[in-house]
């Protein structure tokens, strides 16, 4: 069985095509803007040059409160994913277009979804429920956190390595942290949507609720208010030039390290939160492509959690090794390229499988 995997990003299609044993047989990354359908053909086509797929696994940022577990898509799902559109406005219309023209491309191959929320669906009330009234958390207005597939494969690769209390950040475009305890979750950055939690490229992160409705009263549209937490704030909106991580470590200028700092100190931050969740922390592994890559984050992170017991080695860290951690941190810190592909084709196999 070739299985197809489509995880779509506002503006990038990125497909990985692997066979029976789960080898990566075909794999790349395609700019496609919007729900462009033939650009999405175009893309599809290429992702199955290598051979027609036999299932198609799509990554699916929300859920909403009806869907979080891997499962085949059908006309019933798709109409779910469209009344709740406005838990991700920027991700599932692109998610939902690759989904009709998979259909379109591939007749009678069966679909499945992967959620990036599933992972944290039973998180425990403490850190789920919103400091809101009831009737609103029965609406679906919770915490369901995201990057999830991430989370979980990081998971999976270190097994008995990730020891019982340990801090995943998940760096990239989007950014995330999660408290794990015996690898999972019990609380984690992102809240009712991707914007929330620690300042990402474009996205604003938390806010105080208030600036929201200063914004509001002033009269600014509620679309704009959206787009400028999205797509304009973070590390682009502190400085005033890229939310680019790379470009903002080789600018040099006050406002780019400004930024650059904001973010390090968010996520310091957070994982001293969570090592006091967790009442301790064993591990601390670093993901995403900021997480892998940009080593002067990773030292300024660990630089201020020496009183947890984070001692980094320099010289490993500068070279991404695995294990950037000294030999006498009691903290093991560790660099784990993630891989939600392959989890997405797992949950695949598993959900066609249990049908056939």
């Amino acid at each position: 069985m070739r299985i197809l995997c489509v995880n779509r990003g506002s503006s990038t299609l990125k497909f990985a095509l692997f066979d029976d044993s789960l080898a990566r047989i075909a794999g790349g990354t395609v700019e496609v803007e919007g729900d462009n359908q033939h650009a999405i053909e175009g893309a599809l086509d290429e992702a199955s040059a290598a051979g027609a797929p036999d299932a198609v696994v799509h990554r699916l940022v929300h859920g909403g409160p009806k869907l979080h577990r891997p499962q085949r898509v059908t006309p019933e799902v798709v109409a779910t994913l469209r009344e709740i559109v406005h838990f991700a406005p920027i991700h599932l219309p692109p998610a939902l277009a690759c989904i009709e023209v998979a259909f379109r491309r591939h007749p009678g191959v069966p679909q499945v979804a992967c959620f990036d929320t599933s992972f944290h669906w039973d998180l425990p009330a403490v850190a789920r429920r919103l400091p809101l009234p009831r009737d609103l958390d029965e609406a679906g207005v919770r915490r369901f956190g995201f990057h999830g597939l991430s989370y979980e494969y990081i998971v999976s690769a270190l097994g008995p390595r990730l020891g019982r209390r340990a801090v995943v950040a998940h760096l990239g475009n989007g950014a995330s942290l999660a408290a794990l305890l015996d690898g999972v979750s019990i609380d984690t950055t992102m809240g009712l949507t991707p914007t929330g939690g620690i300042p990402m490229s474009t996205r604003s992160g938390d806010l105080d609720p208030g600036v929201l409705v200063f914004l509001l009263a002033r009269g600014m549209p509620a679309a704009e208010v959206e787009a400028l937490v999205s797509r304009k704030s973070g590390l682009l909106g502190i400085s005033g030039s890229s939310g680019d991580m790379r470009t903002l470590l080789d600018a040099g200028t006050a406002d780019a390290e400004l930024a650059v700092d904001q973010f390090c100190y968010a996520i310091r931050k957070q994982i001293g939160a969570y090592a006091a969740a967790l009442s301790g922390l064993d591990t601390l592994v670093f993901t995403g492509g900021i997480g892998e890559h940009a080593a002067p984050v990773r030292e300024r992170v660990c630089s201020g959690l020496s009183h947890l017991g984070v001692e980094l080695d320099r010289e490993c860290n500068r070279l991404s090794e695995q294990v950037v951690s000294a030999p006498t941190s009691r903290v093991a810190v560790l660099v784990v390229p993630t891989d939600e592909d392959v989890v997405m084709a797992r949950h695949a196999r598993k959900v066609l499988a249990a049908q056939s």
